[in-house]
Formats: C-alpha cells, sequence, structure tokens
C-alpha cells in the first residue's frame, strides 16, 4: 500500500524498497515526472538565455518542484555579486523525518544542524561547479560550527515543514543569461542536492539518532544542573584542549588527556540516552582554577565559557555544560562607555569626575573590566568567568604592600577580591576564576581546583589550611554594599538616523559588525563562537531600533526590558521578526545570546542612553 511519503517519494524520483542511500544520476532514481511548474521554469530560462542579466529578475518567487518548493527570494544584480538568495520548503510527507524528536526545541535544533551539515557534506563531495564567469553556478551555505545553534539557514517545526535558506550563483557568460546553465542548476543540481542531503531515506538514521539524543542528554543534564544548584558540570572523559588556537576542534585523542574527575567534586547524572555519567559539579559561589603554567587551567576555563552552548556529538565537549547565563569578563582597553554605573568598583575620579554614570571614549583596563561586570549584571547574568591573564592586575587586587604605599584615599578602585563574595552573598552572582599568581583570592574562595598535567584535584582544604598559615595581611578596601543607583535605557534609532535607506549590514568575521556607516568592535566578546551570530545581532539592532521609532519618540525600555523584547520577538515571530517581508531572512544567521546582544549594544560608539536613577539595586 503506497503511502504520502512513498508517493511523495516518487515524485522526486526516488523509488520504493531500497533502504540504501540513494545517489544523484540515474542509478537507483525512477525517471521523474513532468512537473507544471518545472515546465514553466525551463521554458522561461530557454526565453532568457542570452538576454541580459537584469531579465532573471522574472526568476523571482515560487516553483513547485515535484516534492517541494523553490523560492527565488532575491535575485542578484550581475554575476559578480553576492549570489541570489534561494529557499526551499518541504513537508514532513516528503523528506520522511520522524517527527517525535521534533517535539522539542533541542529535537528540531539538532536535527536542522544535522541537515545542514549533509548539504555541506554533499557540496563538499561534489567540489566547485562554476557554471560562467564570476559567482555562476555557485551554492553556498552557511556552515556550522561546533556548536548546536538554531540557525536560519536550516529549520524545521514540531510539524516537520523543512526550510533550507542557501545561495546560488545564477549563470552568465559576462552579462549575459546562460539559461539552460541555469536550467541544470535550479532544475537538476539543487533537487539532486535535495535528494541527497535531506529525504531520510539518504541518511544515515543512525548517526541522526546520535545528534538527537546528544541534544537530549545536554538537555536533561541541565535540568540537573538547575535543579541541584550547579553553575558548571564537566563529564568525564571529555576532551576539552583544541587543536590550535585558530581551531575550534578537538585536539586527536591520542594526544589529549581526557579529563579525570576528583572524587570531592564529582555528581552522577542519569541521563536518558547516555545513561549514568560521572562528572566535575561545581556549585555556586567562587571557584578559582590554579596550577602551574601550561597545566591547562586556561583551557578548562575556556571550555567553562564555551559551554554555554550544546556541542555537536565527536566534538569532546558534548557534556561540558555551564549556565547559560555566564559571562566571560575581561579587561578591554579602549572601549567606549556610555553612561555605566561602575561605582561598587570605581569611586570618584581625581577632578571630582563622578563613576555612577561613566562616560568614555576610551575606557583605561581597570574601568573597561568594571563596565563589563556592571553591564554583564544589568543584562541578568549570575555567572562571572574571568581569566587573570586577560584582567587588569590594579582592578582585581591591591596587595598589602600596595595598600600601605599608596593610602586608600589616594586608590578610587575596589579590588574585585573586596567585592567577589559579596557578589555571591548580596546579589546571587558566583565567580570562576583562573589564577596563577594572586593568591589573595584563596581568602575569599569556596572551592579550589588545580589543574596538573590537565588533571583536576580539588585543593581546597590545602588552600585554607594555608590561607591560616600564611595570611595575606592585606585590609579589605569594600566601602559597603554593592549598589548600583542608575537604571540605563538605551536609544538606538541613532544608527540609521542619518541614512536614506536601510544601512547595510556586514560582518566578514566573528569580531567586527558594521552597521552601516558604524563599526562595532566585538573582538573581546569572546562568547561569540560564529560570524553568523554577529550578523545576527546586526539585524537584531535593527529591529529594536525600528522598534524605538515606532514607539514614536517615547520612554524606551530599560536594557533588560530592552533584551526581553528582541527575545520575544524571536521566540514568537522567529526569523520573520527581524524583517518587512518573509523571503527578507537570510541564510546566515545563528541566534545570539541576550549577553552578545548587550555587549554590541554597550560597545556602539554612537550610542544614547536615558538614565533613571534608583534607589535599590537592580
Amino acid at each position: 500500500m503506497r503511502t504520502q511519503f512513498t508517493e511523495a517519494m516518487a515524485e522526486m524520483g526516488v523509488g520504493p524498497g531500497d533502504d540504501r542511500p540513494q545517489r544523484s544520476g540515474a542509478a537507483g532514481l525512477r525517471p521523474r515526472p513532468a512537473r507544471p511548474d518545472a515546465e514553466r521554469l525551463r521554458a522561461l530560462l530557454e526565453r532568457l538565455d542570452g538576454r541580459g542579466y537584469k531579465a532573471y529578475q522574472s526568476l523571482s518567487g515560487s516553483w513547485s518542484l515535484g516534492g517541494f518548493t523553490l523560492h527565488v527570494d532575491h535575485v542578484q544584480g550581475d554575476p559578480f555579486a553576492e549570489p541570489s538568495r534561494l529557499r526551499v520548503e518541504m513537508e514532513a510527507k516528503v523528506h520522511g523525518l520522524p517527527l517525535e524528536p521534533l517535539q522539542s526545541p533541542e529535537g528540531r535544533v539538532a536535527t536542522a544542524d544535522f541537515l545542514l551539515r549533509q548539504v555541506v557534506r554533499v557540496l563538499q563531495a561534489r567540489g566547485s561547479r562554476r557554471r560562467g564567469t564570476g559567482r555562476s553556478g555557485e551554492i553556498r551555505v552557511a556552515e556550522p560550527g561546533q556548536s548546536f545553534l538554531p540557525r536560519s539557514a536550516m529549520e524545521i517545526d514540531a510539524a516537520g515543514r523543512l526550510t533550507w535558506r542557501f545561495q546560488a550563483g545564477l549563470p552568465a557568460d559576462g552579462r549575459t543569461i546562460l539559461g539552460r546553465q541555469a536550467a541544470i542548476l535550479l532544475l537538476e543540481e539543487i533537487p539532486a542536492l535535495v535528494r541527497e542531503a535531506l529525504l531520510y531515506r539518504s541518511l544515515n538514521a543512525r548517526q541522526l539518532r546520535t545528534w538527537q539524543e546528544t541534544a537530549a542528554d545536554q538537555a536533561a543534564a541541565r535540568r540537573l544542573m538547575e535543579a541541584r544548584g550547579l553553575v558548571a558540570f564537566v563529564a568525564e572523559g571529555s576532551i576539552l584542549p583544541r587543536r590550535s588556537g585558530v581551531s575550534d576542534l578537538p585536539l586527536e585523542r591520542g594526544r589529549a588527556v581526557p579529563f579525570a574527575v576528583p572524587a570531592e567534586m564529582a555528581q552522577s547524572f542519569l541521563l536518558p540516552h547516555a545513561g549514568e555519567v560521572r562528572g566535575l559539579a561545581v556549585p555556586e559561589g567562587v571557584t578559582l582554577i590554579t596550577g602551574g603554567g601550561f597545566h591547562g587551567k586556561s583551557t578548562l576555563e575556556r571550555a567553562l565559557e564555551l559551554g554555554v552552548y550544546d556541542h555537536i556529538p565527536g566534538d569532546g565537549r558534548e557534556l561540558c555544560l555551564t549556565r547559560r547565563d555566564a559571562v566571560k569578563i575581561r579587561a578591554e582597553d579602549g572601549r567606549a562607555v556610555t553612561a555605566v554605573d561602575i561605582s561598587p568598583f570605581i569611586g570618584r575620579l581625581p577632578g571630582g569626575v563622578e563613576t555612577e554614570e561613566f562616560t568614555t571614549e576610551l575606557a583605561s583596563g581597570s574601568t573597561s573590566q568594571a563596565a563589563n561586570i556592571a553591564e554583564a549584571l544589568e543584562a541578568g547574568s549570575r555567572l562571572l568567568l574571568m581569566d587573570e591573564d586577560t584582567c587588569a592586575t590594579n582592578f582585581m587586587v591591591r596587595d598589602r604592600r600596595m595598600q600601605r604605599l599608596i593610602p586608600r584615599e589616594q586608590e578610587p578602585i575596589v579590588p574585585f577580591v573586596d567585592r567577589v563574595r559579596q557578589l555571591r552573598d548580596e546579589l546571587g552572582v558566583s565567580t570562576i576564576l583562573v589564577v596563577g599568581g594572586v593568591g589573595d583570592y584563596l581568602d575569599v574562595a569556596d572551592h579550589v581546583i588545580a589543574m596538573r598535567e590537565f588533571r583536576p584535584a580539588v585543593i581546597t582544604e590545602e588552600a585554607r589550611r594555608l590561607t591560616e598559615e600564611l595570611p595575606s595581611q592585606r585590609e579589605p578596601e569594600a566601602p559597603g554594599p554593592v549598589r548600583f543607583r542608575i537604571r540605563r535605557h538605551p536609544r538606538l534609532a541613532v544608527l540609521e538616523a542619518e541614512e536614506r535607506r536601510p544601512a547595510r549590514i556586514r560582518s566578514q568575521e566573528v569580531d567586527e559588525l558594521r552597521f552601516g556607516r558604524w563599526e562595532i568592535d566585538l573582538g573581546a566578546v569572546e562568547q561569540v563562537v560564529e560570524v553568523t551570530q554577529s550578523r545576527a545581532i546586526g539585524h537584531i539592532l535593527r529591529l529594536l531600533a525600528r522598534m524605538e521609532r515606532e514607539g514614536a519618540g517615547g520612554a524606551t525600555p530599560a536594557m533588560p526590558e530592552l533584551l526581553e523584547a528582541a527575545e520575544e520577538a524571536l521566540r514568537s515571530g522567529g526569523w520573520r521578526s527581524l524583517v518587512e517581508r518573509p523571503e527578507e531572512v537570510r541564510g546566515d544567521w545563528a541566534l545570539p545570546r541576550r549577553y552578545e546582544i548587550a555587549a554590541a549594544i554597550n560597545r556602539f560608539r554612537g550610542l544614547h542612553v536615558d538614565v533613571e536613577r534608583l534607589r535599590e539595586t537592580f
């Protein structure tokens, strides 16, 4: 008996009764019946052959190609311009993917991630197939990194509706249309790619299940972390080292030391697919990671820093998990700061400059680090991650000798060592800090982990004995409780205030974002892991600027409400909330966290802020 699935497969040219992956070409495929839209599209391309490139504009629209719909959302202006934007939409009855894993958000993200990687794999196996000059014949997709991220390139909903967005160079010789080559691209190559990469019968079902089960285990582990009051969890056997400083791929297992779990901080999770998993459990509070140079301190911290994201099977960090709201804090010489209350960390500056609404075009190491902490807390973070190597020394500590040499009344900086426990006790903010040379933090640590040849050991009791035997003799310098006295209301409409048309948003590297004439430096925002996130941040800023303009100049939301508005728009409207028309959604966006959105807003040098005075901390 033929089902909807087998009928749809027949329309795509895949014969029944063969469980092996299907290949493009004649072998194993039935001749496809002619489809009305396919005939119309082929006839149109034959008419366009030899005409000027702008005639390709007549392709815009939707074409039903037997089992899926091809949408031509944007046609490039010439063969040397950015390739045209296309979109494939397909119903569940066609691709045949099991629907049960798609009922959870993590299942949908993992499935879409797997399918996108299959597209990349098939394209790489085919190699370059240029069909003319410029970008003619190119098929481009936004390649994923090592993390599970919601991406606009590949989406699938709970009902199984699949959307794949990509770019293709429409063939031309110079600026003359090659219609027959375009017909091969649109009517043969793209359907073959769909058959090989997106149909369930063409996939490795076991590998797909591994993707889905890994994501389900990560979601379950995060729920257990929250229930147990943990800020991080690193499973035994994890591979944390990367191949190099510029590669996020895991170091080969023969060269990497698998993560070992000290008994003193070990906990076990019972996960739905992996079963019982034992790992290092980091509770709330102040945790130090220490050890000799090159023994793995920063490697562990970097893994925790990126543990806010789930990772794909084979990455080595699948169960290296950190609270989603963790923010990496560092000094950032030269960044702009706009009306940030850094007074809990830095008091009145020489010349009577107040720091409750601190503004500068060129922050120092200490003022930038203070601003980074205040901004992270403002955005909602309750876990700070720091590495001594990238912090401002004078912000972190003043030892006894410097206290004697420079009197307190001459030093505006309140060392972080005197605030870190107050953040824990008063605001519920935990800190994980890598230290190798600042022993004063032993006095304020709840837990101390030493890395020894890439293996962790818990030395909390040893550290406490040492602080009793060798007291630091420094005087605490916190003048009182932690209090932030202002609420900031950012204004973003200025991003496009001087533009005659919507500003162009560009991001070629993960650490840069260009918005029209503005450049936002994300180089020190270390938890942006893909350039697709940087691009999405730019369009989110445009959404927030548009929302401000539509408010007709009224009161703007405070920063937390502004970030919540962006998240709610994406939750309710998806990627379409960022554009005026569905066809404007690009295939090179990935979802950023609210903390990176806030970081981009705060580094915008044209930022205007309305300030509201408070009596209580936020």
